[in-house]
């Protein structure tokens, strides 16, 4: 078995930033020689989060009114209270979507679907520089 790590660096405007990373992912996949095995994609912080998704203005534009119904920014977060950072309805949206991804591949792709693409969430309340880490395991 190989192992082969990557750490990305993205720059977000914060407030539910979303940023396709399929491209920069299969392009160290590439470089990684792996071609059976899987991805794990992980964002340290609790305030952002990794999901896949039709990368289309419509679909990245409900997913982020659904969000907002879920875990709106407008309503008292103890997090908040304490802290007073205004930041705690991002760290339940963090929460819920999750900070880690795994995706098989197989004959050196990953299986994502035709419409399918790797996106990283931004929901803090201020611009950020995100790192994403990128560990391929397999032969």
């Amino acid at each position: 078995m190989e192992i082969f790590n990557h750490t990305f660096t993205f720059s977000t405007t914060g407030d539910t930033d979303v940023l396709d990373l399929t491209p920069e992912v299969y392009q160290k996949l590439a470089k990684s020689g792996i071609t059976s095995g899987m991805v794990n994609l992980f964002v340290p912080g609790s305030t952002a989060a990794l999901t896949t998704i039709e990368y289309e203005s419509g679909v990245v534009a409900d997913l982020k009114q659904a969000i907002d119904r879920i875990a709106p920014q407008d309503i008292p977060y103890q997090h908040d209270r304490r802290w007073g950072d205004g930041n705690g309805y991002a760290h339940v949206r963090a929460a819920l979507l999750g900070p880690s991804l795994h995706i098989p591949i197989i004959d050196g792709r990953m299986i994502l679907g035709t419409w399918q693409q790797i996106v990283l969430l931004d929901f803090d309340n201020r611009p950020r520089r995100r790192q994403v880490l990128m560990q391929v395991m397999g032969q």
